[in-house]
């Protein structure tokens, strides 16, 4: 077994551990009864609030795959990112994994230039981490001047997520006003590969992309302050989302406690653990410890978020295996292409 393999295997078993010694504190006969009291429109708003957010997202991806002169298919777009945040969640670190994917899709499927593959998704991704890390700074900041005293130090983690904000800021200036010290700064690391066809081109790859982008910056600055509206707005539906969650379980909450909940979830799926599985699980719990609400309340809630997860990962599966049909009869084509030209 490689180092990676076993590492990957440790990092699941660390998440199963975690997730089944929280679950196990908690009485599941009572969170049986309180799901079946759930009516289907219940779970239906649920769903539906998700695939609200998702499709945001998505809007968000197309409105900046257009501003590089990139355009994909909004259907196909949707196919790909679903199917990349599949092979992300089920990767150790549910925030990334499957971005090599997208863009071999983007590339194969799609039609799109490699650096334009690249930079639609590393834009989309950029925005992304930056409006993350933005909402999630700002929610401890609001518990960091509020009364909740709980044992978490809300100083240190402010000043993590500041840092990591300003490094994305860094290297989205440096992108686009010193792009040759990143590709001179990118060969030497990968100088041991650049035998291969692909990275053979790297620097010309990376030099249209760095053209794109300034072009990008300089005339399509509407799509890409449309872009950041979008993020907001599914940022705003995220919110809702943990609101109509609470809602469901019957678990009223002041200000200062859903905050708690929301900043300790996302906090919770930042830890490289595949799907936030045992952290996640344990943010709820600890947060409904702290603010003293009924252990019940929080199963429920954990297994409705999980069932959502659920439904989205059958969801993102079916789009796996369709752009993996999809891509294998392109290359099918090809094949059976280069054979009649040999011919």
């Amino acid at each position: 077994m490689t180092k990676a393999k076993l590492l990957i295997a440790l990092l699941w078993s660390a998440a199963l551990a975690l997730a089944g010694w929280t679950l196990s504190q908690l009485p599941f006969n009572e969170i049986l009864t309180s799901l079946k009291n759930l009516h289907a429109r219940d779970y239906l708003i649920l769903l539906s609030a998700n695939l609200a957010i998702i499709l945001i997202f998505n809007v968000r991806w197309s409105v900046l795959s257009n501003a590089i002169q990139a355009p994909v298919n909004f259907f196909q777009l949707l196919l790909i990112r679903q199917a990349g945040q599949t092979v992300s969640f089920i990767t150790p670190g549910p925030q990334f994994g499957g971005e090599p994917l997208q863009i071999f899709w983007l590339w194969r499927n799609a039609q799109l230039p490699l650096h334009k593959a690249l930079l639609s998704l590393g834009l989309d991704r950029f925005y992304e981490l930056w409006v993350n890390f933005s909402v999630l700074m700002l929610g401890v900041l609001l518990l960091l001047i509020s009364s909740a005293s709980t044992t978490a130090d809300w100083g240190s983690i402010f000043i993590a997520l500041i840092t990591v904000l300003a490094l994305l800021s860094i290297l989205g200036v440096l992108a686009l006003k010193q792009p040759q010290w990143l590709v001179h700064r990118f060969n030497k690391i990968t100088h041991h590969w650049q035998a291969h066809r692909y990275l053979s081109h790297i620097k010309t790859q990376w030099n249209l992309l760095s053209a794109d982008l300034r072009t990008c910056l300089q005339h399509q600055r509407k799509y890409l302050l449309y872009a950041a509206l979008l993020s907001a707005l599914g940022w705003a539906g995220l919110i809702a989302e943990l609101q109509l969650i609470l809602w469901l379980t019957d678990t009223p909450v002041p200000f200062t406690g859903f905050l708690l909940l929301f900043v300790a979830l996302r906090l919770a799926l930042l830890l490289p653990l595949p799907g936030g599985i045992g952290t996640m699980e344990a943010a709820v719990f600890w947060t409904f410890h702290y603010l003293n609400l009924p252990m019940e309340s929080a199963l429920v809630m954990i297994a409705l978020m999980r069932l959502r997860d659920v439904v989205v990962l059958v969801f993102g599966f079916g789009c796996l295996g369709f752009i993996k049909k999809r891509t294998d009869s392109k290359e099918g084509e090809l094949i059976s292409g280069a054979d009649i030209n040999k011919k």
